[in-house]
């Protein structure tokens, strides 16, 4: 099967110019948005120290102001200035970082960050990407990175510049186009408990491979929003969706997966890694097709099919 944990560097896209890297890090370092590719989906950055600046992200998406946003570091090392990093979190980030797997741990009491990307939370979303793109502003910028979906609140992510611009439009000044992201889906959050660990979304890493290195899950209660991805009503294409479906009906544009063909296919061959990558782009299809509807072909749950089927529930919701 193929890893959606590590890309492989030949799928990055294409080259970026030094030139295009250092105007989106100096426009960052001044405060302005800029949208950049991740091995996810495209990402609305902003400096995360500056509360300006990330007050411009939540403005451009129309996102509220209790949801938290993840923020992007190029190392252990850069989230050891942020959070609080245990024994667990450590082990994770050595085997996982970088990649997409975002972590939720308890905020420095001198962080930097502006307060509106914690959402009065204690804890932080600290993530360090894979994508060389946005790696390479990273280690341009000043200081770390506020990065959520690059679209609308709540609709369908951006997994190609296209989508961004056909979401956000004006309201972003410049857009690093690095070509379609590998993955497809957001990150996989995991929030580090007193006593274990909890799954806040599940994504391109799985919940078996975090049960490989620190043990089973420990589901504590907890009351609110954590981390993104948690609205029950998210990655909506704007049109009624109807899942488990194994032929269209009448005004349905058919997304199909395996045997079940439609009018876009996930992944004729049934390979879930692929049909995560191609999700969004699939949602995106059927948002801007004449039908008035949407069916979706049933989605194993195993591996990272409950990734696809947690960012399908949503858009249906």
């Amino acid at each position: 099967m193929k890893d959606a944990t590590h890309p492989d560097p030949q799928d990055a896209g294409p080259a970026i110019p030094d030139a295009v890297i250092a105007e989106a890090a100096a426009r960052l370092d001044n405060g302005e948005i800029v949208a950049l590719p991740t091995e996810t989906v495209y990402g609305l950055a902003a400096r995360a120290d500056d509360a300006e600046a990330v007050a411009r992200i939540y403005a451009a998406k129309g996102r509220p102001s209790f949801n938290p946003l993840i923020v992007h570091v190029l190392d252990q090392e850069g989230a050891r200035r942020l959070v609080h990093v245990g024994h667990r979190a450590a082990l994770l980030m050595k085997r996982f970082w970088p990649g997409p797997l975002t972590l939720v741990l308890p905020a420095r009491d001198a962080s930097p960050l502006a307060p509106a990307v914690r959402a009065g939370l204690p804890t932080v979303a600290v993530r360090s990407p894979a994508h060389p793109v946005m790696r390479a502003v990273l280690a341009r910028c000043a200081a770390p990175l506020a990065a959520p979906s690059a679209n609308r609140s709540g609709g369908v992510s951006p997994t190609c510049a296209a989508h961004v611009r056909d979401s956000l439009g004006e309201n972003v000044p410049m857009v690093v186009d690095g070509g379609p992201t590998r993955a497809g889906l957001e990150s996989t959050i995991v929030a580090i408990r007193d006593q274990g660990w909890s799954m806040l979304r599940p994504g391109p890493l799985t919940g078996d491979a975090i049960a490989a290195l620190l043990g089973p899950e420990r589901n504590e209660s907890c009351t609110g929003i954590e981390a993104p991805g948690q609205l029950s009503s998210h990655y909506a294409p704007g049109k009624p969706v109807r899942l488990n479906a194994l032929h269209a009906e009448a005004g349905e544009f058919l997304i199909g997966f395996g045997t079940v063909r439609g009018d876009f296919d996930l992944s004729e061959k049934g390979d879930l890694v692929e049909a995560g990558s191609r999700l969004y782009d699939a949602l995106h299809r059927a948002t801007h097709a004449p039908e008035e509807r949407i069916a979706v072909a049933p989605i194993p749950s195993g591996g990272i099919g409950a990734a696809i089927n947690d960012r399908l529930r949503r858009a249906a919701f």
